[in-house]
């Protein structure tokens, strides 16, 4: 499963590659770029971006009419505008996105809004990501399977699950920092309650709980596959 995924609309190809270059770095980011504002409404209406991080000054369009745009189309993943100035803030936010951040920029503050909007919009109800056939919604609690009409309530613990291992993006976690992260390290809590929840999260989204597809066993821990 690929980790947090970033689109970045830069018409400057140094920067693209120095960002993508940068936050590939941590695998916890998944990157895809466009060169144009165009480009970016393609790619948007055929794949989910966990945030955007998109250019004032592009060639085809002013970057906030593109931020403009993205928000008319239904794009709810928070947006970062990458600016010249300062005073582009106050015109970047009316446009509609979540935060401007100032060229040139330290990688290390762009990481810290890069995870502080992600962390926020998970807490939104407008945040929406994909598990395997599922739209998956922890703000409601649910995952929603539009093939076939169908929408699964998750209990919170579910939840924190799939939220844990989706950050994770390809990495295994062990069922010692699962359970320590959603139980908060509770010492009364074991590792057979969290596979007990395990196994109750696979009866509601595989097809066949026995041979698991989407939350999946590894050695050392467990794994969300899409």
């Amino acid at each position: 499963m690929p980790g947090t995924k970033v689109l970045i609309v830069d018409d400057d190809a140094a920067m693209r590659a120095s960002l993508e270059e940068q936050l590939q770095l941590d695998e916890e980011f998944t990157t895809h770029v466009a060169g144009t504002a165009r480009e970016a409404l393609e790619k948007v209406k055929c794949d989910y971006f966990d945030i955007i991080l998109l250019d004032i000054r592009l060639p085809d369009m002013d970057g906030l009419d593109a931020c403009r745009l993205l928000r008319r189309n239904g794009i709810s993943s928070p947006i970062i505008m990458l600016t010249c100035t300062d005073s582009d803030l106050a015109l970047g936010l009316k446009a509609g996105a979540n935060d401007c951040v100032s060229k040139p920029f330290r990688l290390g503050v762009l990481l810290a809004r890069l995870r502080a909007h992600l962390s926020q919009h998970e807490n939104t109800s407008a945040a929406v990501f994909v598990i395997g056939p599922y739209k998956f919604m922890p703000s409601p609690k649910i995952l929603i399977d539009d093939s076939k009409n169908k929408k699964i309530r998750l209990t919170e613990k579910e939840t924190s699950i799939l939220q844990y291992l989706y950050r994770a993006g390809d990495k295994i976690v062990s069922r010692e920092t699962l359970l320590g992260e959603v139980w908060d390290y509770n010492a009364g809590v074991t590792t057979h309650t969290l596979e007990t929840h395990v196994y109750r999260l696979r009866q509601k989204i595989e097809s066949d709980p026995s041979k698991a597809r989407i939350l999946v066993t590894e050695p050392g821990g467990y794994r969300l596959v899409t």
